[in-house]
């Protein structure tokens, strides 16, 4: 057992408690990283195809995709395809592999395996076609995406994106940590803060 006179003399040793405190900084400053890197990522909405449910602008928590694969209908995720657009796109989806998707454009209505989709998130119904052809059984390892706000969004109605290999997905969003600007007043709704249904 120390003494208390060893106590006092490690006390008194200089720097010691300066050392202590980078050692905190430095582990939490790594422990930040490894978080951000590894596990959750900060992304930005850019353009408008999810309102009403994110706006331009939105700063969204995305739960890395090493983490979450398990896709369902309804998940936010966050995909990049190089040949599509170099940004990540956040979008809806709709329905994973196996699963049909038939689209009447005439009604707007979208059915996954013969059931229409309830969808209350949606800005307007589904009338815009872009070019993919429809009913269409999504392939093993993807999933079909569209925008909340489905006339003014590209997604996997576009015959350049389709169906998407779930090793684009960069994760699914889990949080909205800042939101962006609303489309129609220009002010941001702090109380939209939370997590993304």
């Amino acid at each position: 057992m120390r003494d208390r006179k060893e106590e006092k003399e490690e006390q008194k040793i200089p720097g010691r408690e300066m050392y202590e405190w980078v050692q905190a900084l430095v582990c939490s400053v790594l422990a930040v990283v490894v978080l951000f890197t590894f596990v959750i990522r900060l992304i930005g909405v850019d353009g408008h195809s999810m309102v009403p449910t994110l706006q331009d602008g939105d700063r969204l928590l995305v739960l890395n995709s090493m983490l979450y694969d398990d896709y369902k209908h309804g998940d936010i995720v966050v995909l990049r395809k190089a040949s599509f657009l170099a940004e990540p796109i956040v979008k809806r989806v709709i329905a994973t592999e196996g699963q049909t998707v038939d689209i009447d454009f005439s009604t707007g209505s979208v059915y996954v395996d013969g059931v229409l989709l309830k969808e209350d998130y949606i800005n307007e119904l589904t009338f815009e076609e872009e070019g993919t052809e429809f009913p269409l059984t999504v392939p093993e390892g993807s999933i079909f995406v569209m925008g909340d706000n489905r006339n003014h969004s590209n997604d996997s109605r576009d015959s350049r994106l389709g169906t998407v290999d779930t090793r684009f997905v960069i994760g699914k969003a889990v949080f909205l940590a800042f939101p962006g600007p609303d489309i129609v007043t220009e002010e941001r709704e702090y109380s939209r803060i939370g997590v993304i249904a």
